[in-house]
């Protein structure tokens, strides 16, 4: 395998609801194994250097039968897939029942022949990591309820929702379910208990035996199980045990030294999760400032260190936001898409944004709804990714620019920066904001005094002649109309 490069293209799959659709267009079953060549073959030829298959483990019945009866998730379930019945509920995949592949995916040969293809072309195989919890049926929860967090009768008889009954060898036992600690427990899991060191253990041999089959994981909510913040969710319930001397990542760390981790994370742990070896973290702030149109934000953002930047992991979807088609609407999408695409971080794309659906997809199901093509946005989407398969987004020098005013406000909504390398120069220019916006951009050194330059504006197919003495002072005169972007290739004319 080639070295990964610097500010990588994600792409996220549904494997179950993936595989379903394309049995539905092969007109036969599908298994993981038998996914066409030119699937893999597509994603290559995009740019994308790292497939996210998620949802490949065993899936919990308890969590099935849970989330088809349960009156809460049907109303969402009809409007992603109307006439929704128990075999078109999966259950969570992230209440994981057996750490091997779900009967419907294939099993572990299936994962090694789909990474080979991946490495053939240049990618990497990425499949999912829970560490807070495992589903209320699994195997542990009898065989070793000790390495969970504990309750008592009175417990399950008080608070039903946050404690269940298990009957083990050894006798009834309460376990706690698993929760993060600002929203209600999930009923269908059971809290791991991260002060106990066996489970510790444990867990890191369930990441060796996935991580022979995959180059990384994308680790669910991995800052719960940060000693403090584990500590402060369970205080009271842990038996008066002492935090661990090590974080439990530092440990993943040294056990798993080449293996790609992704951390979804919250609360300002960003930091805190990459010092402790994480290659890649969620930058849920970034998505929000885009999703606000907060453009000072967003410029503070893409000042931040470079060295902090390339850890970040910045998208406008994943399965557990609103489809970028909803949340942007055709406005303000292709200013944002092409900010995200063109930033010094992990660049994350889910299945469904470029073709741009709608309809967001409940991860219980196995299914699809059937949406057509918004063909405007699919070919935005084609087109900026085969911009950024250009070297220099991943291996030139970024540097953030201000575009300054020309007498009013109006240049408050632009976001400004450039790549630069030897051979190649691009300027991206982006008006997050709902009016038109002005301003004037100083190009500095590189710019050589008496020459013309062409500034060829290859998002949009549009060409411009500038002269070097307008480019050096007052500097390069901009207009965008609401939510514009632009991506201009500069060059001596």
């Amino acid at each position: 395998m080639i070295p990964l490069r610097n500010h990588p293209h994600l792409f996220e799959i549904n494997a179950w609801a993936w595989l379903e659709q394309l049995s539905r267009r092969a007109g036969r079953r599908v298994m993981l194994a038998d996914v066409p060549d030119s699937e893999w073959e597509s994603l290559a030829q995009l740019g994308f250097d790292l497939i996210w298959l998620m949802g490949v483990w065993e899936r919990s019945p308890e969590s099935q039968r849970e989330f088809f009866a349960g009156t809460a998730s049907l109303p969402e379930f009809q409007r992603a897939f109307p006439g929704t019945t128990i075999n078109d509920v999966a259950g969570s995949p992230y209440s994981i029942h057996a750490y091997s592949p779900d009967a419907r995916i294939g099993d572990w040969n299936a994962l090694d022949t789909v990474r080979e293809k991946l490495h053939a072309r240049g990618m990497r195989l990425l499949l999912d990591f829970v560490p807070n919890h495992l589903a209320v049926d699994h195997a542990w929860t009898r065989e070793h309820p000790e390495y969970f967090v504990q309750g008592t009768p009175e417990d399950w008889q008080r608070d039903p929702a946050g404690f269940f009954r298990v009957e083990t060898p050894a006798g009834l036992r309460v376990l706690a379910h698993g929760k993060d600690p600002y929203f209600p427990a999930w009923s269908d899991v059971a809290q791991l208990n991260y002060f106990n060191p066996e489970l510790r253990a444990a867990m890191i041999g369930k990441l060796r035996e996935i991580c022979n089959h995959c180059d990384g994981v994308r680790c669910d909510m991995a800052m719960l199980v940060l000693n403090d913040i584990f500590a402060q969710t369970w205080a009271g319930r842990l038996g008066g045990a002492a935090a661990p001397a090590q974080e439990f990542w530092q440990e993943v760390r040294a056990a798993l030294p080449e293996t790609i981790l992704l951390a979804e994370a919250y609360w300002n742990t960003e930091q805190r999760l990459i010092d402790l070896g994480f290659n890649f973290v969620y930058d849920k702030g970034f998505y929000d400032a885009l999703r606000a149109g907060h453009a000072e934000e967003i410029r503070s953002r893409l000042a931040a260190d470079l060295d902090y930047q390339r850890h970040m992991a910045r998208f406008l979807e994943n399965h557990d936001e609103d489809r970028a088609a909803v949340a942007f609407g055709p406005d303000r999408l292709r200013a944002a898409a092409t900010i995200v695409a063109t930033a010094p971080s992990l660049c994350f794309y889910h299945e469904g944004q470029l073709e741009g659906r709608r309809v967001h997809f409940p991860i219980q199901l196995t299914h699809f709804a059937d949406e057509a093509v918004d063909n405007a946005i699919h070919a935005f989407y084609h087109g900026i990714l085969q911009i950024t398969r250009d070297d220099i987004f991943h291996s030139g020098a970024f540097r953030l620019l201000s575009a300054e005013s020309v007498g009013d406000s109006l240049n408050a909504g632009l976001i400004v920066y450039d790549w630069q390398n030897q051979k190649s120069w691009k300027l991206v220019v982006v008006n997050l904001s709902a009016g038109g916006a002005q301003g004037r951009i100083r190009l500095g050194e590189r710019i050589a005094p008496g020459r013309p330059y062409m500034l060829a504006d290859i998002l949009n197919n549009k060409r411009y002649v500038r002269g070097a003495g307008e480019l050096l002072d007052p500097g390069l005169y901009v207009r965008l109309e609401p939510f514009e972007a632009d991506i201009f290739d500069i060059t001596p004319a």
